[in-house]
């Protein structure tokens, strides 16, 4: 049967798709596609140390898609629907009947819209629906790699185009409610023995080109992870930046991932391994507990009453629509009214009806998405 209609639209604009792994970036488009922008980005509100054994025998901390799936409900407010392990064929005749659109996981060197397409083994995440004409593919998902970029986009692909995927997990999520849940405090969780025998495996294997090799994508998936956790905190505290402690400890992951490299680049070559990877390594997540241990800083207080009904109403009144929705944290950029024209309308009104001006610093984009932002630079 003929697809005629288009299959729903997903933005990708609100996504951080630089801190996120390629199970993550999906799961984002999906949480600020229901609960507004900036939803994904609780996928950094815990930091923890955990590892298993992967396919070559060396640890990894590159967690299980069931982990991830695990998490959405309190994380992301997602929920899963049906969870299940199909054929290509299945999965596409599954589609064109319901007109859906799941989040699938399938084997990234059969996917050609990626540059790990016929180079590279590894699980990845993207979004598919009927469309007319073919397949539409939505992904989040951002890095540099050995065979160019991968870039977050959409795409119309034929269906011969997906004739290599063989099977994949294929996961229906629904919204789990219709608001997300109060936004968890960050919070850090290491486990010293794991740190120390997840080090242990890498510094003793005597397979040093398998090792090293493997250490690039670790320390690619830490430092991601220590990233997406410093603009969490960020976000929580109501700050636009992290904090210069936090900026210079990611700088040194940087430099972690940076030699690392080196490294497997030397060592694919038949040449000597540059000393101290691994003690490199042991520092920054020792460094973790310094920047990333402290309590964080308490949500801002939530604003009195009378205000947050004074900013909805303006609001609702310059964007069309009942302040109630504003009220319950609706984010002015989900109804399509919303435009730089409105923002700036807003807060020029507001400006009027408290008889001065909002502080200048604190009217960046993060802090002018929804009504309790604003009663916060208010107050």
């Amino acid at each position: 049967m003929a697809v005629t209609s288009e299959p729903e639209h997903f933005g990708l604009d609100s996504v951080h798709s630089g801190l996120l792994d390629c199970i993550q970036a999906n799961l984002a488009v999906l949480a600020d596609h229901h609960h507004g922008p900036g939803t994904h980005l609780r996928l950094g509100a815990p930091l923890t140390f955990r590892s298993r054994e992967g396919a070559d025998g060396l640890p990894t901390v590159d967690p299980p898609l069931a982990q991830q799936l695990h998490r959405a409900p309190e994380l992301l407010g997602l929920t899963v629907v049906r969870q299940e392990r199909m054929a290509a064929g299945g999965l596409l005749a599954r589609l064109r009947a319901d007109g859906g659109v799941r989040y699938v996981v399938a084997d990234a060197f059969t996917l050609p819209w990626l540059p790990y397409h016929g180079h590279a083994h590894m699980e990845h995440s993207f979004l598919l629906a009927a469309a007319p004409g073919g397949w539409q593919i939505t992904d989040a998902y951002r890095s540099e790699t050995h065979w160019g970029p991968a870039a977050p986009g959409r795409w119309v692909l034929p269906e011969a185009d997906l004739a290599a995927v063989e099977e994949a997990d294929v996961v229906e999520l629904a919204p789990a409610g219709s608001r997300v849940a109060p936004a968890p405090a960050p919070t850090l969780s290491v486990d010293d023995g794991a740190v120390a025998a997840y080090l242990g495996a890498y510094d003793d294997c005597p397979h040093r080109a398998q090792a090293v090799e493997r250490l690039t994508a670790e320390t690619w998936l830490l430092s991601r992870a220590r990233k997406l956790h410093a603009r969490y905190r960020a976000h929580f505290a109501g700050r636009a930046e992290v904090t210069e402690a936090e900026r210079e400890h990611l700088r040194a992951w940087d430099k972690v991932v940076e030699q690392t490299y080196v490294a497997h680049r030397r060592v694919s070559r038949g040449r000597a391994e540059p000393p101290g990877i691994v003690d490199r390594l042991r520092d920054v997540l020792a460094a973790d507990r310094t920047v990333f241990g402290a309590p964080p800083a308490a949500a801002p207080a939530v604003p009195d009453d009378a205000l947050r009904h004074r900013v909805a109403a303006l609001a609702g009144d310059v964007l069309g629509v009942d302040g109630a929705a504003l009220l319950d944290g609706a984010p002015f950029d989900a109804f399509a009214s919303f435009s730089s024209f409105r923002l700036i309308e807003i807060i020029e009104r507001l400006e009027d009806e408290l008889g001065r001006e909002l502080d200048a610093d604190a009217l960046v984009p993060e802090n002018l998405r929804r009504v309790d932002d604003l009663c916060r630079i208010a107050r």
